[in-house]
C-alpha cells in the first residue's frame, strides 16, 4: 500500500511542477489536463501526508515514553493512546482512496422504471418513484429530462424513462437499481386491506459513441403514430420510433417528442445505454465468485427495498437498514439510504482488497 502511496505523491508534485512552467501555462488544453489530474491526486496526498505526520509524532512520543522523568513519561503514554487509533482510521482511509474508481461515476444516467406485480397500485407505485428521483434530483441540483412514458391515465406508469444529468449523478443513483416493494391500502379498497406491489428500477450511466460503438447496419427501424395515455388525439404524423438491435434483439421506443428526428435522437440514447448495461453485467456475471456482495450490480431480480405506508416505515434489505420518515423519503430525502449503500459497498471493497 505504501508504494502505491509513495507513488501517488511523486507523480502529485510533478504535476505540481509541470503546472507552474511556461510551456504549460501557455496551453490551456494541457493546463486543464494536467489541472485535472493533479486534482484527482489532491485527497490521496493530503490524507496520506496527515499519515505521515501523525506516524512522525508517534515516534516522537516513543521516545518520551523511555525519558527518565515519570511525569513526561506518563504525559507521552497518553497522548500515544489518544494517538493511535486516529493513525489507525487514517490508514483506514487511506486503503478506501486507493481503492479503483468506477470510470461511470461522474455519467449522467439513464433510470428505468416499470410497474410490476400489482396492476394499477404498481403503476400508481411507479410514479411516486419517478417523483421522489426528480425531487432527489432537484435537492442535488441536477436537470431531468423525460425520455419515454406510458402512462396509466390515473396518475402512474406502466414505464417511465428518464435521464438526470448532473456531477456525480451515477456515482449515487447506481445503487438504487432493483426491485422496490410498496405496501399499503389503495385508494381503491374499501375494506382497508394491505396490499403489496412492486416496481422495478434500473440506473444506467449514459454513455457516448466512442464508449458503446453502434453499426448502423445492426438497427431497424420502424415508425409509427404516437398517442397520449388512453390513445387519444391519434397524431396524423407518425412521429414515434422503435428501433430494434438486431444482435441482441434489445428493443427502444421513444413518442415523447414532437418531431421523429427528436425522438430518434432520445431513442439513441437510451440504447447506449441499455447495450452498456447489458456488458457490464455480462462482464459481472464472470467476476460474480469475486464479488459476494449485489451492492451496485444493476441485478434487477433482486428485492432491494421495502416502502411500508402503514408503519412509515422504510427498510433496504442489502444492509438492513429501517427508517421511520417514510413521508421525507418519498419527497426525495434519501441520501442517508445512499451514503449509507455507499459505505457498505465500500467495505465490502476493502475486504476483497485486502483478501487479494
Amino acid at each position: 500500500m505504501f508504494a502505491r502511496l509513495d507513488e501517488a505523491e511523486r507523480k502529485y508534485e510533478e504535476l505540481t511542477a509541470k503546472l507552474a512552467t511556461p510551456e504549460v501555462l501557455a496551453d490551456q488544453q494541457e493546463f486543464q489536463r494536467l489541472a485535472k489530474a493533479q486534482a484527482e491526486l489532491a485527497e490521496i496526498v493530503s490524507k496520506y501526508k496527515e499519515y505521515k505526520g501523525i506516524v512522525s509524532e508517534l515516534e516522537s512520543l516513543r521516545n518520551l515514553a523511555q525519558d527518565n522523568d515519570p511525569d513526561l513519561r506518563e504525559l507521552a503514554e497518553q497522548e500515544l493512546h489518544e494517538l493511535l487509533p486516529r493513525r489507525d482510521a487514517v490508514e483506514q482511509e487511506l486503503r478506501a482512496l486507493l481503492l479503483p474508481k468506477d470510470p461511470m461515476d461522474a455519467k449522467n444516467v439513464i433510470v428505468e422504471i416499470r410497474a410490476g406485480t400489482g396492476g394499477d397500485e404498481a403503476a400508481l407505485f411507479a410514479g411516486d418513484l419517478f417523483r421522489m428521483y426528480s425531487r432527489y434530483a432537484e435537492r442535488n441540483r441536477w436537470k431531468t429530462e423525460l425520455l419515454s412514458s406510458n402512462p396509466t391515465g390515473i396518475g402512474g406508469f406502466k414505464e417511465v424513462i428518464f435521464s438526470v444529468q448532473g456531477r456525480g449523478a451515477y456515482s449515487k443513483l447506481k445503487y438504487e437499481s432493483g426491485t422496490h416493494r410498496v405496501q399499503r391500502v389503495p385508494a381503491t379498497e374499501s375494506a382497508g386491506r394491505i396490499h403489496t406491489s412492486a416496481a422495478t428500477v434500473a440506473v444506467m450511466p449514459e454513455v457516448d459513441e466512442v464508449e458503446v460503438h453502434i453499426d448502423p447496419d445492426d438497427l431497424h427501424w420502424d415508425t409509427f403514430r404516437a398517442s397520449s395515455a388512453g390513445g387519444q388525439h391519434m397524431q396524423k404524423n407518425e412521429t414515434a420510433v422503435r428501433v430494434t438491435h438486431i444482435p441482441t434483439g434489445t428493443v427502444v421506443a421513444c413518442q415523447d417528442e414532437r418531431s421523429q428526428l427528436q425522438n430518434k435522437e432520445k431513442a439513441m440514447r437510451m440504447l447506449r445505454a441499455v447495450l452498456y448495461e447489458r456488458m457490464k453485467r455480462e462482464q459481472e456475471a464472470q467476476q460474480r465468485e469475486l464479488r459476494r456482495s449485489q451492492i451496485g450490480s444493476g441485478d434487477r431480480s433482486d428485492k432491494v427495498r421495502t416502502y411500508n405506508f402503514p408503519q412509515g416505515r422504510v427498510t433496504d434489505h442489502r444492509i438492513g437498514l429501517t427508517l421511520y420518515r417514510l413521508d421525507e423519503i418519498m419527497d426525495g430525502d434519501i441520501e442517508e439510504i445512499i451514503q449509507a449503500l455507499a459505505a457498505a459497498d465500500q467495505a465490502e471493497r476493502l475486504k476483497l482488497d485486502e483478501a487479494a
